[in-house]
């Protein structure tokens, strides 16, 4: 089957999304199948574009917010019959409603994977944004998911959530049980390579963050928990340390939880190392105690998956939409997206002796290959599609 995602950007700060279409691609091509390529509106010359390791035709630059480019349609009128389906990645871009423009009344077919983007917490939580995108939503995106050969969502939560955005909504849903690579092998000294590049950790225990810095993360309510552990429990200044790993981002959020580490952590007990990619990145799985993902809405977390790759516990709130087969698993902790939640989630782990905390690492790693292994989300993934067609 020859498939082509289209994606607007293939900039590895974008974080899920982009890995998911680049672990994907990567199985096959372990499989031995070389048919999947990657449209994306970045600009040629982009750096990622020039190391990504899958085909890629770059179109861009596009602009706006709204990544539009005059050279999506034509594209895609003209290459599109190359392939067997085209599979769509996110919505309320360009890319999207394109496509459904260059496809629509052709015999070529185009599925779409949300990637959480009508998650009704965006809704609540941004108002005058969702009344904008109703204006768009009709003439647009409605038509784009009725239209589609099926709309994929990661887990039974996504797609049940999705149903509460717009009362205006039909399409046909499958829901595939996402996933990423294993972890490159480990040669044992990871860890050590992780605090010799980030020397302000040094031998403490990592409480581990690695996504976007975005407010909907839910940071402030794991750096609240990490300053009550320190404050309230013996010796946890000299136990723990809590890093931080995601695009270095300036923005109003970003300043908002720095000022909070100032008013609320001792001085050196948080590290910030940016965005990491390739071994530095899995060093920091590796070197960690425990991954924290306190999000107030998570389609999947990518990042959940990569810890329990590493054999890492994860502390998760049960906004984290695959939380029910992490409690299944006892891979980790679940509780609620608040700040009572996330003191409970970092006060267990840390009450843990040390026997139950290599006994949870053991269930994480199987957890991992059980439920979140890419290659079973390959099989899935070609399984649905084959059905769609």
């Amino acid at each position: 089957m020859r498939i082509l995602h289209v994606i607007p950007s293939l900039n590895p700060a974008g974080g899920g999304p982009i890995e998911a279409v680049t672990r994907l691609g990567l199985e096959y091509r372990r499989q031995g199948a070389n048919n999947v390529e990657i449209l994306t509106l970045d600009p040629p010359e982009a750096e990622w574009i020039k190391t990504f390791p899958l085909p890629c035709h770059a179109i861009g630059p596009a602009f706006l917010k709204y990544s539009y480019t005059t050279r999506l349609v034509p594209w895609l009128r003209t290459h599109a019959p190359r392939f067997d389906l085209i599979v769509v990645n996110g919505v309320w871009q360009y890319t999207s409603f394109g496509v459904w423009r260059a496809l629509h009344g052709t015999n070529s077919r185009y599925v779409v994977f949300t990637h959480g983007m009508l998650d009704p917490w965006f809704k609540r939580h941004y108002p005058l944004k969702h009344m904008k995108k109703w204006l768009y939503w009709p003439w647009a995106d409605y038509r784009v998911l009725r239209d589609a050969a099926a709309v994929l969502f990661t887990s039974e939560e996504e797609k049940r959530l999705a149903r509460h955005s717009f009362w205006l909504y039909r399409c046909n849903e499958r829901v595939i049980n996402y996933g990423t690579a294993a972890a490159p092998p480990d040669d044992g000294s990871s860890a050590d390579r992780f605090r010799r590049a980030f020397p302000s950790v040094g031998n403490k225990r990592i409480l581990l963050f690695l996504g976007r810095i975005h407010e909907k993360k839910g940071c402030e309510l794991l750096i609240r928990a990490y300053a009550t552990l320190l404050r309230e429990s013996p010796g946890a200044r000299d136990l723990w340390h809590l890093v931080f790993v995601g695009p270095d981002t300036r923005d109003a959020y970003r300043r908002s939880l720095e000022r909070l580490i100032d008013q609320t952590c001792p001085e050196g007990s948080v590290t910030w190392t940016g965005l990491l990619t390739g071994n530095l990145k899995w060093d920091a799985f590796r070197a960690a105690d425990v991954f924290a993902l306190t999000s107030h809405q998570e389609n999947f977390g990518i990042a959940v998956a990569e810890a329990l790759a590493c054999g890492v516990p994860v502390l998760l709130s049960n906004q984290v939409n695959i939380w029910r087969e992490i409690a299944d698993d006892n891979a980790g902790f679940i509780e609620n997206d608040d700040d009572a939640g996330a003191r409970t989630l970092l006060q267990k782990w840390a009450s843990l002796d040390e026997g139950a905390r290599e006994a949870m690492r053991a269930n994480a790693l199987r957890c991992f290959s059980t439920r979140f292994d890419v290659r079973h989300t390959s099989i899935q993934l070609a399984e649905t599609l084959q059905a769609v067609m």
